[in-house]
């Protein structure tokens, strides 16, 4: 199935959860992170939960420190 994640094309298999993604894409190190499916914010408790369908927006915004 195709998703755009942070607007790049993405093909991922069925079923696949927003957590198998973020463990994918951002590993297992996952603080700091917020992320939104189609426009709705998913809270970090409902990751696991949480399946991508097809076609599917994913925003993942990851918090930095700078000055």
């Amino acid at each position: 199935m195709e998703i755009l994640l942070n607007n790049q094309l993405r093909v991922i298999n069925e079923p696949y959860t927003l957590q198998q993604l973020l463990n994918e894409v951002v590993g297992q190190t996952q603080t700091g992170i917020a992320v939104a499916v189609n426009n709705s914010v998913i809270p970090k408790a409902d990751w696991p939960a949480h399946f991508i369908e097809h076609q599917d927006n994913v925003l993942l915004i990851k918090a930095t420190q700078g000055g």
